[in-house]
């Protein structure tokens, strides 16, 4: 038997393809990259845009059309949330809810743990799901219902065991991982760090998104106390740099409060590569609103920006909002692209004459390829091992990427 599973999304999806991929080998199915010569087709949906909806809708009618014999499994958060939708377009396909999923299909709860990425340098763990923030664009909170975490000593496990396996960095995901809770403990994220840091091995651990409200100063200084075996990098999303804007969205801080807490990671993790994802179009958003959005990723001075047109997803509010039009919402959504470009370049070259932590991660034809603790890309000469954590000093940066060779230090 030959299984095929396509992934749209985020990294905990990819976390959950991997865990259901891994029990389906032990459960004695062949991984195939061809969908043409699968028995079972799973297809781990999006839904966090309309484009996410599309690309999974265009990969179902490929597989109905090219192998309609093959079982086709529908989840994810498209799934979860238009499950009446795909069942009268797909009938033939089985519609199932991710929380269904593990015992649907094995009949047991597998607890969404990895024990490999495949030709990877780094592995996600996924800590914790759900969200109850209900922000008024997003769909998320209505497809990944209410928050749960992994017990620690789970997490624990599955960490020591890709380290033990030679993953050289650790990256714990979740929908907000700032809302860890051990269901055993109740201990939360800053608890959890220290009991990570005390495994034994050559390794780091990064954070995958994290919302600013759940980053507060027993986190950071937690993180900090980690020394090299924490990446000093934090993906913060703001979503907009307006007050009225923030407001509207129901984010529940003001762009003053965010630039505090930059303020504080910094002051404790000196070079620390902050991100954010921010949003263009969102219908409230005037154009004043926009200008002092992209005035304030100058004043956040970001590493970069992950941008998003806004997409209007049904059964939020912001959906029954007034929306901009198409063009409009491009139009904003490619001067902050530029803005990213620009933010980018100018972290780069910040770096220049820095030693910093390098992850190898492959060989290429100008030299070792990998990222940087604050997540900065980079280009290391001459070529050594790649999966190894060293130590490289930057000496130069161009168009975004830092060049540089291993230190004597």
């Amino acid at each position: 038997m030959k299984v095929y599973i396509k992934t749209f999304g985020c990294r905990v999806n990819q976390v959950e393809s991997q865990a259901a991929l891994e029990e389906f080998k032990k459960q004695n199915y062949t991984p195939t990259q061809n969908a043409q010569e699968a028995d079972l087709c799973l297809i781990n949906t999006c839904s966090v845009t309309h484009k996410a909806d599309r690309d999974a809708g265009k990969e179902i009618r490929k597989i109905l059309r090219q192998n309609p014999k093959a079982r086709l499994i529908i989840t994810g958060c498209y799934a979860a949330v238009a499950q009446a939708e795909l069942a009268a377009k797909y009938p033939s396909a089985k519609i199932i809810q991710k929380t269904d999923l593990s015992m649907a299909l094995f009949d047991k709860n597998i607890n969404w743990a990895v024990a490999e990425h495949e030709g990877k340098s780094r592995a996600f763990v996924k800590i914790q799901d759900g969200c109850d923030n209900y922000c008024a664009y997003c769909i998320v909170p209505y497809a990944r219902g209410k928050k749960t975490s992994k017990p620690a000593p789970f997490a624990l496990a599955e960490i020591t065991n890709l380290i033990t396996s030679g993953y050289k960095e650790i990256v714990l995901t979740g929908i907000n991982i700032g809302n860890y809770s051990c269901p055993l403990t109740g201990a939360n994220l800053a608890a959890l760090l220290p009991e990570i840091f005390k495994i034994k091995g050559d390794f780091r651990i990064r954070f995958s998104s994290i919302e600013v409200n759940t980053v507060t100063p027993e986190l950071v200084l937690a993180a900090a106390a980690g020394g090299e075996k924490f990446c000093n990098y934090f993906h913060i999303p703001l979503q907009s740099g307006a007050a009225p804007v923030l407001k509207s969205m129901k984010r529940r801080y003001t762009p003053q409060e965010y630039l505090d807490k930059l303020a504080f990671i910094r002051q404790n993790l000196p070079g620390a590569g902050i991100y954010a994802d921010i949003i263009a179009g969102y219908p409230a958003e005037t154009q004043a609103d926009f200008e002092a959005s992209v005035n304030f990723t100058d004043k956040a001075a970001f590493a970069g920006l992950h941008v998003f047109s806004y997409s209007a997803r049904k059964g939020t509010p912001a959906a029954q909002m007034p929306q901009l039009s198409a063009a409009e919402i491009k139009t904003r959504a490619d001067i902050l692209r530029q803005k990213d470009k620009e933010l980018r370049a100018a972290f780069a070259k910040s770096l220049i004459g820095a030693t910093q932590q390098f992850l190898a991660e492959e060989e290429t034809k100008e030299g070792l390829s990998g990222v940087l603790g604050n997540f900065q890309r980079a280009i290391i000469k001459p070529a050594g091992k790649a999966k190894t954590i060293s130590q490289v000093k930057i000496t130069a940066a161009k168009a975004g990427l830092c060049c540089g060779e291993y230190s004597e230090i």
